[in-house]
């Protein structure tokens, strides 16, 4: 799928624009694609034009929403599929997106795009073949990218995940100049794919699944005995787990996991909001 290349609008942005019309300025100057570049609209009584094309001016926006122009309207960045899935803006640029109103994502206290170079930094991926387990917007694989990994290999099961990635001006896109032919991604259930791939075929793997009530069979003990054979030797792992209240859930998670993994042919310990294993 190729990637959008429009404006992005959030309701901050769509007012922006209107008041500028309306203090009879002939210009805008500011970001429409999330902070990743800079431009000048044109601005006239009743459209606006952006990049050499022409919008009009969109009204009744929803605050924490993006729209994006479809041909004949701004219309929000969601699908549903049998769950709401929507592209989220945020305070710093870079969004995160929700699953019926479930941010997948932290964004509280950094960028996600940060929080996910944390995470990468952990696996040293220069130069490294990385397995990417659950693709979602792509923020490990970009962090990946800028790293100098030597190749990515990356699964996404939800198709509509795969669609905000060609609207998210921070979603890598494999076929982008930039990405040099090291990004694999490929839409397919990472439990099932992963029986696929060769023993010690990776250097490194990215875990990080959607919470445990959701998806399960990538906590499972059969699942992480497939990561350690496909990870070669001395490979590092970080599983994301985030910090379910051990409270409410009855269930201390990263625990359950390092156990798991120490199972499955690691040597694991908690770091930041997960574990980080080396292949024994």
């Amino acid at each position: 799928m190729s990637h959008y290349s429009g404006p992005l609008l959030t309701r901050a942005d769509a007012d922006a624009l209107a008041s500028a019309r309306d203090a009879d300025a002939t210009t805008w100057t500011g970001s429409l694609d999330l902070g990743r570049s800079e431009g000048v609209a044109q601005l006239g009584p009743t459209q606006w034009q952006w990049a050499g094309l022409a919008y009009p001016y969109p009204d009744r926006l929803k605050d924490r929403t993006l729209y994006y122009w479809d041909g004949d309207d701004f219309v929000a960045v969601s699908r549903f599929s049998g769950s709401l899935i929507k592209l989220v803006p945020t305070s710093w640029g870079v969004p995160t997106f929700e699953i019926d109103g479930i941010k997948m994502l932290p964004t509280s206290k950094e960028s996600p795009l940060d929080d996910a170079r944390r995470k990468v930094a952990l696996v040293e991926p220069r130069g490294k073949t990385v397995l990417d387990t659950c693709g979602g917007l792509g923020y490990f694989a970009a962090c990946c990218l800028d790293a100098g990994v030597g190749r990515i290999v990356s699964f996404e099961k939800n198709d509509d995940v795969l669609w905000l990635r060609t609207i998210n001006p921070w979603s890598p896109d494999p076929d982008a100049p930039s990405s040099g032919g090291r990004l694999q991604l490929t839409h397919d259930d990472v439990s099932q794919a992963v029986t696929m791939l060769p023993d010690a075929s990776m250097d490194a793997i990215l875990h990080d699944p959607p919470r445990f009530g959701i998806a399960g069979e990538l906590y499972s003990q059969a699942f992480y005995d497939q990561l350690a054979r496909v990870l070669r030797r001395g490979g590092r792992l970080f599983h994301y787990t985030g910090s379910p209240n051990k409270l409410t859930s009855g269930r201390d998670v990263p625990r359950e996991v390092e156990k798991r993994l120490e199972k499955a042919g690691f040597k694991a310990q908690l770091a930041l909001d997960g574990v980080l294993a080396t292949r024994r």
